[in-house]
């Protein structure tokens, strides 16, 4: 046997592996055959790596027949037999290593069209109340008595807490005697009125009279003028009569006044439910000082409890006021409540970059407690029929487009395809670019490529 050049033989086999990847390179790049993917590596960036490891691969074997080669040559007959028996097992046991990696069919599981799909988007939020208050006394004192405690439900106007309310109480009551002082003045004035007419009638008569002696000239002119005077003193006792009653009706109305102010002062000391609420917190206790406007309890609406989700603004878009939501609550992790979107806040959160959304209970439950985390799962919209596919089976996946295997006539393909919704369980919806017999491969394995023959595997059991 003649012994060759290993590196002539290494050179040879890596330019005829090299050339004939070439070869389907240009073929890709005329757009007559499909490109090889290597993970999540596409072309041509697998083109190079093949093309260099298939010539690198070609030389190392091709270097390594030749050694064998030649040390078989120097070896004698019967030694050269020994050698061929483990050389031909090993050549077969490579070549079906390499036909059942690479020719043989492969075995794939195949997406499947779904009915009734809901694609929604996740948030986390907290159980809140949309009509919240601090409330407590408008004015300053010693609180004297709570009625109510945390958690208790009080009606509207019900009393939730008095001050010190003596001294008001002395306050009204003086302020009810000023107005019957004030009424008793009135009637003085009134019965001054009526002295000052009697007085202004007796006087007008008076110097009636004096007129007509004088005329009958049996009174004197000083008499007469006298008689006169006196009723003129009369009409203005009679005005300023009339003056006192208007003053006094004036002062009765301030002490009325007065007395009103002086009640309305004295409810203040008392502390009331400005509407059905549920008591969250109790923020002071009996014999606390008191300045004007410091709250005492803090009081929820329970009919207005709902929960405040923030929604990444990427999967926000979406969502409208009105669309059914889902929700979960950290305390009982295995129950679905049913709600509806309420309200979208028009300003986002600029930290986290989420918007913050009300989500509202069909139902609220009795178990619902404030300020309690929840999960909410909005549903944007309804497929009637979608085939969908993991994030995972998608090469290249940008914003709506991506690059698939199918099952077609029994080979595989790759196709470009278009994206729509995705699922909260990280499936997208394939809106396009698949044939209508094709099948989606939705777990990659090694050993894919263009044109080699697939068996569509069945499903593992769940």
């Amino acid at each position: 046997m003649k012994t060759v050049n290993p590196r002539i033989i290494g050179l040879a086999l890596g330019a005829v592996g090299a050339a004939y990847h070439i070869v389907r390179v240009t073929l890709v790049v005329l757009g007559r055959a499909q490109p090889h993917t290597l993970g999540s590596l596409s072309f041509p960036q697998t083109a190079a790596i093949i093309v260099v490891g298939t010539a690198v691969i070609g030389f190392i074997v091709g270097v390594a027949a030749g050694l064998i080669w030649n040390r078989l040559s120097t070896l004698p007959l019967k030694a050269r037999l020994s050698w061929a028996t483990p050389i031909v097992l090993a050549v077969a046991v490579v070549g079906f290593g390499f036909w059942k990696v690479w020719i043989s069919p492969v075995a794939v599981q195949v997406a499947h069209g779904e009915r009734d799909v809901a694609a929604q988007v996740f948030g986390l939020g907290t159980v809140e109340a949309r009509i919240t208050s601090q409330v407590g006394f408008k004015i300053s004192g010693v609180l004297v008595d709570l009625r109510a405690d945390v958690g208790e439900r009080v009606g509207k106007d019900a009393v939730l807490a008095r001050l010190d309310d003596r001294e008001q109480h002395a306050q009204v009551a003086r302020a009810a005697a000023a107005v019957e002082q004030a009424a008793a003045n009135l009637q003085k004035a009134a019965a001054g009125v009526e002295k000052a007419k009697a007085n202004y009638a007796n006087a007008k008569a008076i110097n009636a009279r004096r007129q007509k002696l004088v005329e009958s000239n049996i009174a004197s002119v000083e008499t007469a003028q006298t008689a006169q005077a006196a009723q003129e003193a009369a009409l203005a006792d009679m005005d300023l009569a009339n003056s006192d009653v208007l003053v006094a009706k004036a002062a009765i109305s301030d002490a009325r006044a007065q007395l009103q102010q002086q009640t309305v002062a004295l409810a203040f000391h008392t502390l009331v439910a400005p509407y059905d609420a549920m008591v969250t917190a109790r923020l002071k206790e009996l014999g606390s000082a008191l300045n004007a406007g410091q709250p005492v309890f803090t009081l929820i609406d329970p009919k207005t409890i709902w929960v405040l989700a923030y929604i990444d603004e990427s999967k926000a878009g979406d969502i409208k006021v009105g669309e059914p939501a889902a929700i979960v609550l950290r305390s009982h992790a295995n129950r679905r409540l049913a709600g509806r979107v309420a309200r979208i806040e028009p300003e986002s959160d600029r930290v986290n970059e989420e918007r913050r959304v009300e989500v509202a209970f069909d139902h609220i439950p009795a178990y619902a407690n404030i300020g309690e985390q929840a999960e909410v799962y909005i549903t944007t919209v309804r497929l009637a029929q979608a085939l969908l596919v993991p994030e995972a089976a998608i090469i290249g996946l940008s914003k709506n487009h991506g690059t698939v295997w199918t099952v077609e006539n029994g080979t595989l393909q790759r196709r470009e395809v278009t994206l729509g919704h995705r699922l909260l369980d990280g499936r997208y919806e394939i809106t396009g670019g698949v044939p209508t017999d094709a099948k989606v491969v939705t777990q990659l394995a090694s050993g894919l490529s263009v044109g080699r023959a697939a068996t569509i595997a069945s499903e593992p059991k769940r």
